[in-house]
């Protein structure tokens, strides 16, 4: 698994007894994501699919609205003093022409991996991030027999999980119940930004007409994603 999991001695607790154990736990690591060369946030996630999530952020932020805005995604060599490359700083480039919102050049924060909203200044900077009206997109219609069934087959996705015990998922879904893409990370918002930044980059966004599963409550800024 790389830089996704690290092999660390822990002290397990049971019936009272401690005992001293290696153990498989997930890593956490922070991402500085670029727009441009300037920087514009930090977020703490596990590492992998960080393109993808430097991506959903912005399609989250408003800034990328489909594969045509983007440029290109790279990791930055020199962020440290040696030059060397850490692999945890990354510049999305965007395309030609695309229109920067002035609420992104605002931004510049720290978020955490358990926050959707960090770094907002108003109300009115969640309700003009989004590209896809929520009114214009008709309900996707499913039987409960289909939606009862999602979560465990979200569950048996999880590859990471097995392994640690402790991560969240995110799952995309067809209407007839297909599993699309399954993303995993410490954070849900961030497991949802790597689906939505891997939609974009294969041309697929909006999501409009699929079913979005994640293995913790969905709180109100996921409305927003496409």
């Amino acid at each position: 698994m790389g830089r996704v999991t690290e092999r660390r001695k822990v002290l397990r607790i049971r019936d009272g007894a401690v005992s001293s154990r290696p153990d498989t736990l997930v890593a956490e690591e922070p991402l500085e994501i670029r727009l441009n060369g300037k920087p514009l946030a930090i977020t703490m996630r596990t590492p992998g699919d960080d393109f993808a999530l430097a991506a959903g952020f912005l399609v989250s932020e408003g800034v990328l609205g489909g594969q045509q805005d983007l440029r290109n995604i790279v990791y930055c060599a020199g962020a440290t003093a040696d030059g060397s490359n850490t692999y945890n700083v990354v510049d999305v480039q965007t395309a030609p022409g695309v229109v920067i919102p002035d609420i992104t050049l605002e931004r510049n924060v720290y978020t955490t991996s358990s926050c959707g909203l960090c770094g907002k200044a108003s109300l009115d900077a969640v309700r003009t991030t989004a590209r896809w009206p929520i009114a214009d997109t008709p309900p996707v219609r499913v039987t409960p027999e289909l939606l009862a069934s999602l979560p465990d087959r979200l569950r048996a996705a999880q590859r990471v999980f097995d392994r640690t015990g402790g991560l969240h998922a995110a799952a995309l879904f067809s209407q007839d119940g297909e599993l699309l893409d399954v993303r995993e990370d410490v954070g849900r918002h961030n497991a949802v930004d790597k689906l939505v930044g891997r939609a974009l980059q294969n041309g697929e966004l909006p999501l409009s007409r699929t079913i979005l599963l994640v293995s913790a409550g969905p709180p109100s800024s996921w409305r927003r994603r496409p």
